[in-house]
């Protein structure tokens, strides 16, 4: 079968890393270690077969694609793999066990816990927190956390793929493909959103308006949250979706005297450093991960706020956190998705993946213009493209279309 193969090479991650710093809204093809080939379908013993209809791109793959990602995750992954994890498949066969008919509609959960190893649950996987699972690097599997970025366990741009039963969800009547393929980004931000769901009366920055920040502001409104919501946005596109999806008001702040005002806040000059920030926000989703939004993310906060980090940060430099300690901060990460507290009925627990179909499905879940562009597999190199540089194209999810 034909599927998008990366493969392990220093030299050329390190070059795509050094092209990344010199030109950070560019994909370089010709220096990554990935492409086209063919490649033989095996996958692991007892998985379900499946054709993927569409699959999205990822920040992840994104990452990977810049040398951004930590070295210290290296061991989590393991080459080469074929990409892909955002997926909307159809079952090649009947699946008696989980009650579901070959051609069936089908996403993947991506996450690799003790269950899909054949091992018996580690402390997190029996807590129902698996995308903490502490055995990523043993059992059945080669070492990873995730499909698409572990040999033999390979992702969905491809001709062909496989899941565990455990992993599978079948996708509502009513969901179209192009909403399914927004599955996974969804439970990616709601994962954080269920885990520190804000109070009634919680005034909420949320910084990047990208797809996971999209996310966060629609899954806060689907789930019925009242509070004031912010979002930091950085093109009038993002700004015009973070409105659609229920911002109650777009915050593009130069200076910190804007963020200060935007928040409703006290801006404090200091001589040095660009001003401090008195007041401010209960929760800020940082849906970037970078040094200046961890730094502005922890001035955003009024004391005992809480900073969660959704998006992927992988190494931070020259920040400021004395914020942290002098106002008595919670900083919280978040990794992929599992289950989570149900804000709708305290006390429960719920599968995150299983929430995210439900709200494509209800109607009431706003999913114009966040698959803004689809490529055949082919057309690789343009896909990368378009999804680095979300400026010049106005792309906020990007994915494949496999249907022929």
């Amino acid at each position: 079968m034909k599927a998008l193969v990366y493969r392990k090479s220093v030299p050329r991650y390190l070059a795509c890393a050094l092209a990344a710093r010199v030109a950070p809204r560019r994909f370089f093809p010709a220096l990554a270690p990935l492409g086209l080939a063919e490649v033989p379908f095996d996958p692991p013993r007892g998985w379900l077969p499946l054709t993927p209809l569409l699959c999205g791109i990822c920040g992840s793959d994104l990452g990977l694609l810049r040398g951004a990602e930590s070295v210290l995750l290296e061991p989590y992954a393991s080459l080469p793999f074929i990409l892909g994890h955002e997926m909307v498949a159809t079952l090649d066969a009947d699946a008696p066990g989980l009650g579901l008919a070959a051609g069936t509609r089908v996403v993947a959960e991506p996450g690799l816990p003790c269950a899909v190893r054949g091992l018996p649950p580690c402390r997190s996987c029996r807590e129902g927190r698996y995308n903490r699972c502490e055995r990523f690097l043993d059992g059945a599997l080669p070492p990873g956390s995730f499909l698409g970025f572990t040999e033999r366990a390979g992702g969905a741009m491809a001709g062909r793929t496989a899941a565990h039963p455990s992993r599978i969800l079948a996708v509502p009547g009513s969901v179209s493909d192009e909403d399914a393929a927004l599955t996974d980004s969804l439970a990616s931000a709601l994962q954080p959103v269920l885990e520190h769901f804000p109070a009634p009366d919680a005034l909420v920055l949320v910084t990047g308006a990208g797809i996971l920040g999209q996310h966060v502001v629609r899954c806060l409104r689907a789930l019925g949250s009242p509070a004031r919501i912010l979002v930091g946005a950085r093109h009038k596109a993002q700004a015009a979706l973070a409105r659609a999806g229920g911002a109650d008001a777009v915050v593009a702040a130069k200076n910190r005297r804007e963020l200060a005002e935007a928040l409703g806040a006290r801006y404090v000059p200091t001589t040095l450093g660009g001003g401090n920030i008195e007041g401010g926000a209960d929760v800020v989703f940082d849906c970037v991960g970078s040094s200046r939004t961890f730094e502005d993310g922890l001035l955003s906060l009024a004391a005992g706020g809480k900073y969660v980090m959704v998006g992927a940060g992988a190494r931070l430099k020259g920040v400021d956190i004395s914020s942290l300690w002098f106002r008595e901060l919670t900083v919280a990460g978040s990794s992929g998705c599992a289950m989570a507290p149900d804000p709708r009925r305290p006390g429960t627990m719920v599968r995150t993946y299983a929430l995210a179909l439900e709200l494509l499905a209800s109607g009431d879940y706003p999913t114009d213009g966040l698959l803004t562009h689809l490529f055949p597999l082919e057309k690789w190199r343009e896909a990368f493209v378009c999804a680095c540089d979300k400026r010049t194209t106005g792309s906020v999810k990007v994915a494949f279309d496999l249907r022929g």
